[in-house]
């Protein structure tokens, strides 16, 4: 396989320790702890990578609570890769054998995981496919050993997951109203499912094609359900075999879906298309993901980007902005790729992937203003599925999934940029000098989650626009 451009640019970093055909480059930055040194607080920031673990497929990827493990949904199982120093990152185990017992023998096509704590959920598979179907959860405590403890096998592909420690949340497209399902792992049984058939009967008059379920992620009792066409919607999962509707987010209605001529391009061109949803912390702010293209290269489609929402009150959700899309010279399906996919919204920031157009970090400080903090791109050499937040860094997963592509997938880390956060007004403090009411409009978060002052500091500037917007 040919060597990208990418790769030729990157400075060997040492020896890395790897398994199988995984071999890791560096871009060499340590701090005296050996952690990742953070990009200068100017923006956007476009250093190149901090080191890349080649793999032979890449698909989602999660981090541990503490930053330090990146779990990788690898197409026939899992793989484990310590970050613990982000300009050298190891391939520390892989699992291919995920309910390996069933007569149909294991499942072959996992895109998707999530993880609670120690517990480690894999589901699949994400699309038609020979092998077994079900969810697999490990005890990754031992990163070297991962554990199976639990085992479900279905009757349907799961194209995603989400997780709580015991429940399990899963996308089950092939079933009667492409309904969110759940699974008590720990008893490894179905105890609940709902679907858009449970808002309104007027669903069943829409073609399927344009409502499946895309994406959930739950949260404090609550899923969020990316129903593609048919818009996101918030559910209580508090009690699983009983769930109920919350709020519809946004989405046309099914009337309007119903009437629609040529489903097939509608489901592939804006507007709708909600496929990838998740929350912040506090679940105040939601972001929505669309992933779209000019289906008939005649200009009438194209990429999409992250639309943005206060929640606070999830019955009034009100768009507050929209994170554009990377330019594009071929928006069709098998050309240059710069739509939306995969990203997560932590500490003020939403780290972003849009396949051929990179990855991107932006300061969600103001999110009715979002600054671009960081962005990279090499849109030949990479197609990014995923980007998320690690101590000292981020990672993205680059993935050959995507057509028109041809890159060798990898794990990438990259610096965690720093981001500006407005301090409080000293005319509101009688403070007219430095210090921690300065109104240089400076802040620096750096650090894994939960790390650091300006995590604080940044949450201050998250309230007082929460505060403003209360009394406006």
């Amino acid at each position: 396989m040919r060597r990208r451009t990418v790769l030729r640019r990157l400075a060997l970093a040492g020896t890395g320790v790897g398994l199988a055909t995984e071999t890791t480059r560096g871009h060499p930055t340590p701090t005296g702890n050996g952690t990742a040194e953070p990009a200068a607080a100017d923006t956007p920031t476009s250093s190149d990578p901090l080191s890349v673990l080649e793999m032979e497929t890449v698909y989602e990827v999660v981090t541990s609570p503490d930053g330090h493990t990146a779990y990788v949904a690898t197409g026939d199982g899992i793989a484990l890769v310590d970050l613990v120093t982000p300009t050298s990152p190891r391939l520390l185990s892989r699992r291919t054998d995920l309910l390996a017992e069933s007569d149909s023998g294991p499942i072959q096509r996992v895109q998707d995981l999530a993880v609670s704590g120690s517990r480690l959920l894999a589901a699949g598979p994400a699309h038609p496919a020979d092998g077994a179907h079900g969810l697999v959860v490990f005890d990754v405590s031992d990163r070297r050993d991962p554990e199976r403890i639990a085992g479900v096998e279905l009757d349907t592909r799961l194209h995603n997951c989400d997780f709580d420690g015991r429940y399990a949340y899963l996308t089950a497209n092939d079933r009667d109203g492409n309904p969110l399902l759940v699974a008590d792992v720990d008893a490894e049984q179905e105890v609940g499912d709902w679907s858009l058939l449970d808002a309104g009967d007027a669903w069943t008059d829409v073609p399927t094609s344009l409502w499946p379920l895309h994406d959930v992620w739950v949260q404090d009792d609550r899923a969020y359900l990316a129903y593609w066409d048919g818009g996101t919607w918030i559910v209580d999962v508090s009690e699983p075999s009983d769930i109920s509707l919350v709020a519809k987010v946004r989405g046309r209605s099914p009337e309007d879906l119903a009437a629609i001529e040529d489903p097939g391009t509608e489901r592939s061109e804006p507007p709708g298309n909600d496929h990838f949803v998740t929350v912040d912390e506090d679940a105040s702010l939601l972001g929505v993901g669309g992933e779209s293209w000019d289906l008939g290269d005649d200009d009438s489609g194209g990429p999409s980007g992250i639309a943005l929402y206060d929640i606070s009150d999830p019955t009034d959700a009100e768009r507050l902005s929209t994170l554009d899309p990377p330019p594009t010279s071929d928006p069709s399906p098998g050309g240059i790729l710069t739509t939306a996919h995969n990203f997560e919204l932590t500490d003020n920031r939403c780290y972003s992937a849009w396949y051929n157009g990179g990855v991107r970090v932006h300061d969600l400080t103001d999110p009715t203003a979002p600054e671009l903090a960081f962005e990279w791109r090499d849109t030949e050499a990479t197609s990014f599925w995923t980007a998320q937040r690690a101590a000292g860094c981020f990672v993205a997963g680059s993935t050959n999934a995507s057509q028109g592509t041809e890159v060798q997938p990898g794990l990438y880390t990259f610096p965690d940029p720093r981001i500006r956060t407005p301090t409080a007004d000293p005319s509101a403090t009688g403070d007219e000098g430095g210090g921690a009411n300065s109104t240089d409009g400076t802040s620096l978060g750096v650090g894994g989650p939960g790390f650091g002052v300006g995590s604080a500091v940044a949450a201050v500037g998250l309230a007082a626009w929460r505060a403003r917007r209360r009394q406006d």
